[in-house]
Order: C-alpha cells, then structure tokens, then sequence
C-alpha cells in the first residue's frame, strides 16, 4: 500500500466521495418502490456490512500499513451500510411524520429524536462493539474513524435542528420527508461556534499525530482521521453559507432543479 500521506488523504477524500454518491445513487433508486422491496435491498446490502467487520477484526492485531487502510475502510464499509438503511426508511425512527406547527422546544426535540432515534442507536451500538472489541489492541484505527464520522453526524444532526444559514433536503428520500420539517433556517445557533472549535481541535490533534511519528502507516492512519475530520468541518461551514455543496453529487438527481423539499426546508416549515 502507499505510504505518503498526501495519497492517504487523497484516497479518503475519493472515498468519502464515491461512497457517499453510491449511497444517494442506491436510495434514489429504491425511491419508488415498496417498502419490502427496500428492506430487502438493505438485506442484500449486508454483505458490505460484513466484509467491514471481518475487515476490522482482522486488521486489530496489526498496525501495518496496509492493516490500517483496511481499517479505515473497514469503518467506511459498515457505515455506508447504515447509511443506506437510513435513507431508504428502514431503519430511522418510530416517528414518522412533520412537526406540526407551534410545539415547544422540548417537543420538537423528542419528535426530531423520534425520526432518528433507531438509526443513531444502532449507530452507537456499532461504535461501542468496535471499543469493546479492539480494546488494548494495536489498531484502533477503525474505531476512530467510526468515531469521527459518528460526531460530525450528530453535531450536524443538532445544527440542523438549532438552524442554520442552509438547508439542503434535495437528497432525502420522499420516505424521509417528514425529516425537513424539523430543520431550521437561522443566522446561526448557540452550538455551532462549539461544533467548529471541537473539530478544529480534532483535525489539529490528528494533524499532529500524523507529523510526530515516523512509521508510514500510523502517519497514513492519522493523515486519513485528519482527512475525514476536516471534510466535517468543511461540511459545518457549507450549513452555514450558500456555497452549493450538493452539486458534487446534483447528477445523481433525476431532477436537478430545486426540490419542493428543499423550498419547504427554507422557508422554515
């Protein structure tokens, strides 16, 4: 495997890229079709699952560096998995429609948990089974990546639901539309300066990590976590500006115009 860590970075950031439109790719597709038919597709997808966790666990003993890229990979693997399942409405939340209007905060934070509750629970499940498992083991790398995905998710799941400058729900499912009714639109929120400065702290640490040791698979191990730590920050700021973020996977879209979901998404609904 390749040991600089600009090709680390480049390899994470193609990743992060293809992975994340094969997702959106697989659930546009299922859009339109039953809800049986998208629980088997997740079925069928499970073999991704597995071959992430039979990458973990085979990678744990060894901190080489090809153990490390299949660990990173590994975490990548099992969280596509989950993602899918999300997006196609299987497994997401007991709640399953809008907000109606004028409920309180401390409603509208159940309800928005009640759209998500399964998925973030399985989520954490995963993450807790991989510290569990990889305990005072040479490589950690995977649960780390896990890790760093699963707190830009729900940093980004507490922003959307605070307000931020830019909503975009171009890419929910009609399956997940009820979703957009418990985002907001606001300059800004109490959460989000915390958000950016534990990010930056994060990126700053793996940053720091990568320059300080000299074997080539910690620093491709660590340049990967930095990678994928500055791709959330990146996707923080882009909440709170207009720059169109969604148009590195738009092609994905049957329909690249402006999506009723997202016009009801800013106008506050």
């Amino acid at each position: 495997m390749p040991s600089s860590p600009w090709i680390a970075i480049g390899l994470t950031l193609f990743i992060w890229w293809f992975s994340t439109g094969a997702i959106l790719w697989g659930a546009k597709r299922m859009e339109r079709h039953s809800h049986a038919a998208q629980t088997r597709a997740v079925i069928f997808a499970l073999p991704v699952a597995i071959f992430g966790g039979w990458l973990f666990w085979g990678t744990t003993g060894d901190v080489g560096i090809t153990s490390i890229y299949g660990a990173c990979i590994s975490a990548i693997l099992i969280w596509g998995w989950v993602e899918f399942a999300f997006l196609t409405g299987v497994i997401c939340g007991p709640n399953r429609s809008p907000l109606p209007e004028g409920r309180p905060a401390w409603e509208r934070f159940l309800r928005a948990w009640g759209a998500i509750a399964y998925h973030d629970m399985l989520l954490a499940g995963v993450l807790i089974a991989m510290g569990i498992a990889s305990w005072h083991l040479p490589n950690q790398f995977a649960f780390w990546t896990f890790a760093v995905l699963l707190f830009a998710r729900i940093s980004a799941q507490l922003n959307l639901f605070l307000g931020v400058s830019q909503v975009n729900t171009d890419f929910l499912p009609d399956r997940l539309a009820h979703m957009a009714s418990h985002f907001r639109i606001a300059r800004m929120n109490m959460l989000f300066p915390l958000s950016i400065s534990l990010l930056t702290l994060a990126a700053g640490c793996w940053v720091e990590r990568a320059l300080h040791y000299d074997d080539p698979g910690l620093v491709a191990g660590f340049a990967m976590l930095g990678a994928l730590t500055i791709l959330a920050l990146v996707e923080h700021w882009m909440m709170m500006s207009r720059l169109p973020d969604d148009r590195l996977w738009r092609w994905l879209l049957p329909d690249a115009s402006l999506s009723t979901k997202t016009k009801q998404a800013q106008d506050g609904l």
